[in-house]
């Protein structure tokens, strides 16, 4: 009787633990960024420092839709739940594999969504992940994710789209977001929502010029897809920050502001934290002078209504694309004998802003600095910036003629001519013509990988580039009327809609930003009509320029006479919504202060992996991340490289990161940065990897896009274990 009560027990345990609703959180990876805590961490201790050397590939996945000529990215942190592994692919393919061997159970093609007109922009563009929902009973399993403007629901279990979502398992993004003309606007569901009982929380990514949507916040319903709350970021006549507008019309004109690197979210209090990105135009304010809340800021909402708590700015009146780029990090520290709930955001001049979770209030000192007031006529830059005194720093903040890169005595005369060339040395100098440095650069500091923490040191892990790229500002183009030459009409279409990226010269900037030198060589009419409607990659669509600009731009760039004169008028240069007319400046390019080798133009550390003590706000340690292997064999230490993709923690004391140009992921020793175990990959793991237990083992898998700084595109994802 004794035997069969005990063999009665260890039944029942078993029957629980095998229907326990989604298991452990953080054994598996139910969430971007491993849980709604956005700290990137795993309790699992199956590979330690003693054994992550003895880490082989566990199996290997490829999805086929990699562009061959290298324009693709995959940059997903997939999901792992009961383990199956959710992901996309470079096309937006949602596919669901066992996750003990990569073996595909279902794919989903929006390709071939027979319900919805799906833009071929919308495949082109960027996924960073997906999100998972089920109910208290661990019914109704869903996956929920974006292609495009487009948010699809799909059923977990076999792939299908679930009919009672919006229309026929889908919804427009651009739909219902207290806007006039959304229809031809650029939406994209980049980084996935957060999940709040019933809701999905969204943010969106918008473009960055003058025609740019205002990026509000909206939750909606995961049975129904239909909008449950919205929360204004540019703020609506009565509505809190309306009068940090100096234009009362600006919610009107006025894009951005918008979230597009990922939320994290206080369950228990039922607070969702929300950072905003600049307000557009990016680098000239003139139309849009005053603080410009909610832009620039980590808001704190009520998740269930959308109902303001707090918000922090973080820069005030952005002149310089200072987003806050990626999730904020909820920890708990200790401080002044206290543990205090807080809220940790990265920052891309490399700070991290630690507040108090309920209030908002600096843990630490923040400092408003006078800032540089020299500005362009029309500009009125704010006077102060928030500087925290803690924690310290996580990049270099400085960038001055001792800081350039000495390696090669040529290529060093070279730069320090071109250093020359920018006048304006100090953060935050307001944009001008005579050029400032931003440093640690538009992608450095932290960039949307995010950081990792550690729950029980309170210790966060973070990833960082550093990187100066000038910024320089020059007189738009005046409207050209009457008979003009071959591509004159076009020069000045071209510089309205495309300079600011590809630059007056039509180079690019060699990495992220392709040349358009010759491009008649490469592609026809037809083709370059389509890439600027449709967009690609990281290249928004352009469907607000006309039929006739559209033609000017083409004749332009294919260096094709123009048969009829053009003029730009009213008429003929139209926006997706009421803009302002007569933007007069803009920036001449993205340009990166690197070398004729391409290596940047600055003393390494180029890309470095740090970690900071959120208890008393001092940087641990700061180690090199990646290398250029051509330099190592000349006897020059690891330079460390740009790097997109962020970190994970586990508790046996590991950090894993790929995110290098180099192409391969490593794992560092959490206490001392020190390197244990690294492995190439098919193409660089721009992404941040998930480790998971699936059948009493450890894995680590991360997605092998490329496709950035020059680098192969790929379309596979490999799993290590032990």
């Amino acid at each position: 009787m004794k035997d069969k009560s005990i063999l009665l027990l260890i039944v029942v345990i078993g029957f629980v633990s095998c229907n326990m609703p989604a298991t452990n959180y953080y054994n598996e990876w139910h969430t971007y960024a491993g849980s709604k805590d956005g700290n990137r961490y795993s309790p699992n201790t199956q590979i330690t420092p003693a054994n992550v050397s003895q880490l082989k590939v566990a199996w290997s996945y490829s999805s086929g839709d990699k562009d061959p000529d290298n324009h693709s990215q995959n940059q997903c942190n997939p999901i792992i739940v009961d383990g199956i592994l959710y992901g996309t692919s470079p096309r937006l393919k949602l596919f669901a594999l066992d996750a003990a061997t990569g073996q595909q159970i279902w794919s989903f093609d929006p390709a071939n969504d027979s319900q919805h007109h799906i833009e071929p922009s919308a495949l082109n563009q960027i996924s960073r992940g997906v999100v998972y929902w089920q109910d208290e009973h661990g019914q109704g399993k869903r996956i929920l994710y974006s292609a495009g403007s487009r948010l699809y629901a799909i059923n977990a279990i076999d792939g299908k789209l679930i009919d009672g979502f919006g229309e026929y398992g889908s919804i427009d993004l651009k739909k219902d977001l207290d806007q006039e003309h959304t229809e031809d606007a650029y939406v994209a569901g980049t980084t996935p929502g957060i999940i709040y009982k019933d809701l999905l929380i969204m943010g969106m990514r918008l473009t960055e010029g003058e025609d740019a949507l205002s990026g509000h916040i909206r939750a909606f319903d995961v049975h129904t897809g239909k909008r449950r709350w919205i929360f204004h970021t540019i703020p609506h006549p009565g509505e809190l920050g309306y009068d940090t507008w100096e234009d009362k019309n600006a919610w009107k004109k006025t894009g951005g502001a918008n979230c597009w690197a990922g939320m994290a979210l206080d369950e228990k209090r039922g607070i969702v934290y929300i950072p905003t990105g600049s307000a557009t135009p990016d680098f000239y304010g003139g139309f849009r002078k005053g603080q410009n809340l909610f832009a620039n800021s980590l808001v704190a909402l009520d998740a269930e209504t959308g109902k303001y708590i707090w918000h922090y700015q973080v820069v005030h009146h952005d002149m310089w694309d200072r987003d806050l780029p990626a999730n904020p990090n909820l920890v708990t520290v200790n401080h002044d004998g206290k543990q205090i709930d807080a809220v940790a955001q990265i920052t891309k001049h490399g700070f991290v802003f630690l507040l108090n979770r309920t209030t908002g209030r600096p843990i630490f000192p923040i400092d408003e600095k006078a800032v540089p007031q020299d500005a362009l006529p029309g500009e009125k830059p704010w006077p102060t910036q928030p500087i925290p005194v803690l924690p310290e720093p996580f990049a270099r903040q400085h960038f001055d003629e001792q800081d350039i890169n000495d390696m090669d005595t040529a290529s060093y005369n070279e730069m320090l001519a071109k250093f020359k060339l920018v006048k304006n040395r100090t953060m935050f100098s307001p944009p001008s013509k005579a050029g400032g440095w931003i440093f640690p650069g538009f992608d450095g500091g932290g960039e949307w990988g995010g950081a990792a923490v550690d729950p029980s040191s309170h210790i966060l892990y973070v990833n960082c580039s550093e990187l100066p790229w000038a910024q320089v500002m020059i007189d738009v183009p005046k409207s050209i009327g009457g008979s003009h030459s071959t591509n004159t009409f076009g020069k000045a279409i071209y510089s309205k809609y495309c300079m600011a990226c590809h630059g007056p010269e039509l180079k690019g900037n060699g990495v992220n930003i392709p040349s358009l030198i010759d491009i008649e060589k490469k592609y026809n009419e037809t083709q370059v009509n389509n890439l600027i409607v449709n967009g690609r990659n990281m290249m928004p669509p352009f469907k607000q320029i006309s039929e006739t600009e559209r033609k000017a731009i083409i004749a332009f760039l294919l260096k094709i006479p123009e048969k009829e004169p053009g003029t730009i008028t009213k008429n003929t240069v139209k926006s997706t919504k009421d803009i302002h007319e007569g933007i007069p400046y803009m920036m001449n390019g993205y340009n990166r202060f690197i070398d004729k080798d391409g290596y940047p133009g600055i003393k390494p550390p180029w890309g470095t992996l740090n970690a900071v003590d959120l208890n008393n706000g001092k940087l641990l340690w700061k180690v090199a991340l990646g290398e250029y292997p051509e330099l190592t064999k000349r006897g020059i230490a690891p330079t460390g490289t740009e790097n997109y993709g962020g970190p994970i923690v586990t508790k046996a004391g590991l950090i894993f990161i790929a995110a290098t140009k180099d192409e391969k992921i490593r794992a560092f020793d959490q206490k001392t940065g020190k390197l244990l175990w690294q492995a190439p990959l098919p193409a660089a793991g721009y992404a941040t990897p998930a480790t998971y237990m699936v059948n009493g083992k450890q894995y680590v898998v991360i997605a092998c896009g490329g496709g950035k700084i020059g680098s192969k595109s790929g379309d596979t994802y490999v799993a290590f274990s032990l």
